[in-house]
């Protein structure tokens, strides 16, 4: 089977499943995000290993499959004092790493990529949990139609990139990072995304969660979500150029793995909550 064959029956096969976990929020969701984060952890620790740094696998995985299972709870008002949660898992982490590894196991470093690794994937992937059950969402489609807002915005500032970067790019972006990436690109992708959300905005947010933005406030979120969704790319690329890898893993056939697919919406998706909330108003019926 082709390269191509693969992506295709991957994304034919997750679109859905993703979408519709999304559609019944609650716990389904809450546990979805977390083992995606989970494998995402993974794939963080892994390149980790790769520069040299020994992170706490056994901890820091469980840690960001709970994260959006937390956020869940706390929705519900089962979780007193998250911080207080917080302060105790990383008081344990560094009594664990220094147990397990000793002084010389650089325990610090350990530590800190773990609690990274947990944070960056569960822990931004929770804030997908936290927009499908924004306070200003009523039904399953609202929330649907909320979540689905900056993700549908990020392929498209990944397809304006892609794109308008074969056309027309010749200066690379950050040819250190991603040598493929061009400063037309970046540019198209912005223009795109403005497009997309300005569209979006009209004929899916506003009909289906009777909810909406500003025409001008469309556009900018459309331009700061491409914004986060480049920077969020280049991250993963820096990580993995770092790592000395081309891919995170090889856990979605044809795509590479987890952070390769996902690296943008782990900056697009604390942004989008906490911008969206903001910003969104009642639409007229």
């Amino acid at each position: 089977m082709g390269e191509l064959a693969r992506r295709v029956i991957v994304a034919l096969i997750a679109a859905p499943v993703a979408i519709g976990m999304v559609y019944l929020g609650e716990l389904p969701l809450a546990v979805f995000l977390g083992l995606v984060g989970g494998a995402g952890a993974w794939e963080v620790y892994r390149l980790a290993r790769h520069g040299g740094v020994d992170a706490l696998d056994a901890l820091g995985v469980p840690i960001a499959v709970a994260l959006p299972i937390l956020a869940h709870l706390d929705r519900l008002h089962l979780l007193s004092s998250p911080a207080a949660v917080g302060g105790v898992i990383l008081v344990a982490l560094l009594g664990a790493s220094i147990w397990a590894r000793g002084v010389g196991g650089r325990p610090l470093e350990s530590v800190a990529v773990t609690v990274f690794g947990a944070l960056y994937t569960g822990g931004m992937l929770a804030f997908g949990y936290a927009l499908r059950h924004h306070r200003f969402v009523i039904e399953a489609a609202a929330g649907t139609a909320l979540v689905m807002f900056p993700v549908v915005l990020t392929w498209a500032s990944d397809i304006g990139a892609y794109f308008v970067g074969r056309a027309l790019g010749k200066a690379k972006l950050m040819p250190s990072v991603s040598p493929g990436k061009t400063r037309a690109g970046a540019v198209g992708a912005l223009l795109v995304t403005m497009g997309a959300a300005y569209a979006y905005n009209l004929h899916v947010l506003r009909p289906w969660s009777q909810l909406a933005l500003a025409p001008w406030t469309a556009l900018a979120f459309g331009q700061l979500v491409s914004v986060a969704a480049q920077v969020g790319d280049l991250a993963e690329s820096l990580l993995k150029r770092e790592a000395g890898v081309k891919d995170s893993s090889h856990l979605l056939p044809g795509h590479g793995g987890v952070l390769d697919r996902l690296d943008s919406l782990f900056f697009v998706l604390p942004l989008a909550y906490l911008v969206l909330g903001r910003l969104l108003i009642a639409a007229p019926l």
